[in-house]
Order: C-alpha cells, then structure tokens, then sequence
C-alpha cells in the first residue's frame, strides 16, 4: 500500500484550511491590522459577547499563550476591554470595546460575503452533504483527540498541530 499525500485526507483538510485562511486575511489583514489569532478572538466576541480567555481558548481551538497574546494586542489598540471576574477573581472576563464592536460589525458582513462566494460553486444539496461530513469527520476527530488523551498518548484536550494551522 502506497500512501498518496495528495489523497490522504488530513493533508488535503490542512492545503484547504491554508488556502482559504490565506484568502480570507485579504478580508481582515489589511483593512484592520489583525492577524488570524486577533481575528478568532475579536469575532468569538463579537458573536458571544464577553467570555474568559480561557473559554475563548476552548471555543477557537487556539492554545492559551496564543488566546493571551491576541487579547493584549487588541487589548493595546483598545478593541477588547477586560474586567476581573467577581466569581472567580483570578479570571478576566473580556469583551469588546465600542471600537471593537464597531470593527466587527465593519468585518462581520466582509467575513460572510468571503464564505457566501466560497461556496457559491456547491448546490444547495452539495452543500448540505458537505456540513453534514464536515460535521461528522469533526466529531470523530475530537473522539480520536479524547481517545489518544485517555491512553496518555497526548496531555492536552487540544493538539499542539491544530496551533500550527492557523486557519479562520
């Protein structure tokens, strides 16, 4: 048996999240002077509305040093506030700034314009079959991640590799 790395599927999943994070940095890159951590943490904001960094971590797949340095950068350009959690003081709580609720707002629609032409060449029922395998290789990933987890095979709930990718 001959492995082909052009048809083996997690190779194929990295070249596409590649490409199609490359593509849409052009939405966000230049207009706003963020890179892709910023642009995961300001976009869970702006779609959650204040969450902990380490709820953020969890929601973008994104390691904590990774979470960290994006929240002092947009912290810096004051798009992100942050505010001591009464319940667990150790934790800040974060949310978006007007300014930062502005640029999201400016973003938002750029963001779904992108994904509305990426997808504009799959029918309506190719696309549905596609979320449907996304959602499910999805699913069985984070089994296997929990499954490598609980023989010791890795420590932490997310791979150092999902880091190394940064994709949108």
């Amino acid at each position: 048996m001959v492995l082909r790395l052009e048809r083996f599927l997690p190779y194929q999943l990295n070249v596409v999240s590649n490409l199609v994070s490359q593509a849409l940095s052009r939405v966000y890159a230049r207009r706003y002077r963020i890179g892709v951590p910023e642009w995961r943490v300001l976009v869970t904001l702006g779609q959650v509305g204040v969450m902990t960094g380490k709820a953020i971590g969890a929601h973008t797949h994104m390691h904590k040093t990774k979470v960290s340095r994006a929240v002092a950068n947009l912290e810096k350009r004051k798009l992100l506030a942050r505010r001591t959690n009464r319940e667990d003081m150790r934790e800040s709580l974060l949310s978006l700034t007007a300014t930062g609720r502005a640029m999201y707002d400016e973003l938002a629609p750029h963001a779904l314009d992108f994904a509305r032409r990426l997808t504009e060449i799959l029918t309506p029922q190719e696309r549905e079959a596609f979320d449907r395998a996304l959602g499910r290789i999805a699913e069985r990933s984070a089994q296997l991640v929990a499954e490598s987890v609980a023989a010791g095979e890795i420590a932490a709930p997310h791979l150092a590799e999902a880091d190394a990718v940064e994709d949108a």
